[in-house]
């Protein structure tokens, strides 16, 4: 079989490039050895959120719908039913893009695809495919880190986790990474008792540290037990579950007994037993292929997209290296520009990020300058009852370029899309400060925190006694 652009994987990264170079005149063929979707539809950030939103929808009926003057009794989860809406949705996608693939004349290839040659992609079982380029999309995998008993039958990945028959009555996280405390942010409104266990001092250790304090405020709020700065030693399986040992910074040693254990402590690019090697393709175990800002390879008609170029382990930023890829593969001079990549975190508050962190832009600029806006100051949050959280806005103050933008609260990652476009288009605070938005609307929080930024709030008081003042540094 020949083609112009063999794709290899079909997750967020390969089936975007397969439908770009397709739309472009090339033959395309995608190979992929599952479901096309890849993981994040079938079995990771799509049915992780259908969880997400059956946990907020218990949270409502329990506890915010009183606040607001609605009584319900007698709600509670029906975990068979949960578990049925997953299913339809995340199957219900996968026939949807496989459909849109199809449509669009790409042949699909249903084997394991391992490079035969720097032209060739053997399948296992089925014809070699020939190539004029190819693109790698192979995604990533969950790690284990070396602790005694981590394989033990009790210790689940995430994957493992979706799939349970039976909520259990007590979860322990190992990793308080955005997989494990989504995890917990999930299971805790399902009536789990949840303890996180966490290697670094604070949670979502790559986001801003105020985003990482509120969370951790929050879920102590919430009864989720928390041991930062701690390291697993070991995991035993005993009669009452498995316990899991750790010890601090300081030497003080622990331990946490749970019926199940998640190991949420990081994904690895999946590079090995595709041959990459016979392609003479330069890769790393741990930091995946090497790529340029065109997502090119060392051999100069391969490309790498997605977990598998390492960079960042996102659908969306996937989805976008998937069409630069393509359309390079196909004689254009695309970059990829990081810039604006949402961060997005589906706990309970909300964390969402864009640009650089507070300490990521006093450490790049001469001088910021910060803004913070209370969701406890909008009308929208109080009129939802949840009124957890703040936008900050980061901009460097020579020229008022915005840096970043972080939002913790209440649809903070629908609400992140207007530093992506910010950023995006290099706008200035002041664009942001006296764009018009809707009143009332929780959008508001990140137009007023621009203009605490500027030193002229209008819906707080002014910064000698405000408590959420811009600060520079």
């Amino acid at each position: 079989m020949e083609c112009d652009v063999a794709v290899l994987g079909g997750g967020p990264g390969g089936y975007p490039a397969a439908i770009r170079a397709a739309q472009l005149g090339a033959n395309v063929v995608l190979v992929e050895q599952d479901r096309i979707g890849g993981t994040c539809i079938t079995v990771g950030c799509i049915p992780t959120k259908a969880w997400v939103q059956t946990a907020h929808a218990l949270k409502d009926a329990n506890e915010t719908f009183a606040k607001i003057g609605v009584n319900v009794t007698g709600a509670e989860l029906d975990f068979g039913a949960t578990q049925a809406n997953k299913t339809k949705i995340v199957d219900g996608l996968v026939n949807g893009i496989t459909g849109v693939v199809k449509a669009n004349g790409i042949t699909v290839v249903n084997g394991q695809g391992r490079f035969k040659d720097a032209s060739t992609i053997s399948i296992e079982g089925g014809e070699d495919i020939s190539f004029g380029s190819a693109v790698i999309a192979t995604g990533s995998h969950s790690l284990r880190p070396p602790v005694d008993g981590i394989d033990g039958p009790r210790c689940v990945d995430s994957q493992a986790l979706l799939e349970l028959t039976e909520v259990p009555r007590r979860l322990l996280v190992l990793g308080g990474g955005v997989i494990g405390v989504e995890f917990a942010s999930i299971m805790r409104h399902w009536g789990v008792e949840v303890t996180i266990v966490e290697m670094l001092d604070r949670l979502i250790p790559m986001e801003d540290a105020e985003a990482s304090k509120e969370l951790e405020r929050a879920f102590k709020k919430r009864g989720i037990a928390m041991h930062l700065g701690a390291r697993a030693t070991a995991i035993v399986d005993g009669t009452d579950g498995a316990t899991l040992t750790f010890e601090s910074a300081e030497g003080k040693g622990g331990d946490v007994t749970a019926d199940v254990v998640l190991v949420a402590t990081g994904r690895g690019p999946s590079v090995e037993g595709i041959g990459l090697e016979q392609a003479g393709v330069k890769f790393d175990k741990r930091a995946g292929v090497e790529v340029d800002r065109h997502m090119r390879t060392s051999v100069p008609s391969i490309y790498a997209v997605g977990d598998v170029a390492g960079r960042f382990q996102l659908a969306h930023s996937a989805f976008r290296e998937g069409e630069i890829a393509a359309e390079n593969a196909l004689g254009h001079d695309a970059e990829m520009d990081y810039a604006a990549v949402p961060r997005c975190v589906y706990t309970d508050p909300e964390v969402a990020a864009v640009g650089l962190t507070e300490q990521q832009a006093r450490e790049q600029h001469d001088e910021i300058a910060v803004g913070k806006f209370p969701f406890a100051a909008s009308g929208r949050a109080q009129m939802m009852a949840d009124r957890t959280g703040w936008a900050k806005t980061i901009h460097e103050t020579r020229y008022g370029e915005l840096l970043g933008l972080v939002i913790v609260g209440p649809q903070a990652t629908e609400l992140v899309n207007a530093g992506v476009v910010g950023i995006t288009a290099e706008s200035t605070i002041e664009t942001l400060a006296d764009s018009i938005a809707a009143h009332p609307t929780l959008a508001e929080a990140v137009k007023e925190a621009a203009l605490v930024a500027l030193g002229r709030p209008i819906h707080l008081p002014p910064a000698r006694r405000a408590t959420a003042a811009a600060t520079a540094g």
